[in-house]
C-alpha cells in the first residue's frame, strides 16, 4: 500500500492537468530524480507529445469561456489519464493491485475535474479576464508543487491533496447556492417587472 499516497495525489493533480503530471512525472524520472517512475513515462516521444499538449492546455486554460470548453473536451481524458498514470505507478511499485490503483487514480481525477470545471463556470461570470488567469496559474502551480512534494513525500503530499479536494467541494456547493439564489431572485424580479407591466394605470 505505499504507493497508494503517490496514486491518489496524481489522481487529484490530473484531474485539474492530466499533461502537466505526466510531463512532470516523466522529467523526474528521466533525469534520475525518483525511481517510482515506469520507463513508459520517461519515453522521448511521450514527453513531446504531452510537452505540446502542456503547452495548448496552458493558453486554452486562460481564455474565459475556451477553458470551459477544454474542460468540457477533457472529461473523460483527465480521469482515464488518471487512472492510467495511478495503474502505471501501482504495478512499479508493485505494492498496489493495478485495478484498485487505476481506480482510485481515476476516480480522484474525476472529482477534481468536477470541482476544477464547476469552479472555472462561477470565474467566468467575471467580465475581466484577469480572475481566470489568476485561477489557471494558481492550478498550474499548485499541480507542479503538489507532484514535486510528492514524489519525496508521498503521504504528507496526499494529506494535502485531499484537502484541497474537500476544499474545492466546499466551494463548489457554496458557489452553487449562490448561483440559485441568484437566479431566483432574478425570476422575481422579472416576474414582478411582468406584473408591474399588466397592472391597469
Amino acid at each position: 500500500m505505499s504507493v497508494l499516497p503517490l496514486v491518489f495525489t496524481s489522481g487529484w493533480a490530473s484531474g485539474i492537468n492530466a499533461y502537466a503530471v505526466v510531463l512532470l512525472f516523466g522529467v523526474f524520472g528521466a533525469t534520475g530524480l525518483t525511481d517510482e517512475v515506469p520507463e513508459s513515462l520517461q519515453r522521448t516521444d511521450v514527453l513531446v507529445v504531452v510537452g505540446v499538449l502542456f503547452v495548448c492546455e496552458a493558453v486554452a486554460d486562460k481564455i474565459p469561456y475556451v477553458d470551459s470548453i477544454w474542460d468540457t473536451a477533457h472529461t473523460l481524458i483527465r480521469p482515464v489519464s488518471g487512472a492510467v498514470v495511478a495503474a502505471l505507478l501501482a504495478g512499479q511499485s508493485g505494492s498496489l493491485p493495478e485495478i484498485a490503483a487505476g481506480a482510485v487514480g481515476g476516480s480522484t481525477a474525476l472529482m477534481s475535474h468536477l470541482v476544477k470545471a464547476g469552479t472555472r463556470m462561477a470565474v467566468n461570470t467575471s467580465p475581466e479576464p484577469f480572475s481566470n488567469i489568476a485561477v489557471s496559474t494558481a492550478e498550474d502551480l499548485g499541480v507542479a508543487g503538489i507532484i514535486t512534494f510528492a514524489i519525496f513525500h508521498p503521504l504528507a503530499a496526499a494529506i494535502v491533496a485531499g484537502g484541497l479536494l474537500l476544499l474545492g467541494i466546499v466551494i463548489i456547493v457554496f458557489l452553487a447556492a449562490k448561483i440559485r439564489n441568484f437566479r431566483r431572485r432574478k425570476a422575481e424580479r422579472r416576474a414582478r417587472r411582468r406584473v408591474a407591466a399588466t397592472w391597469p394605470d
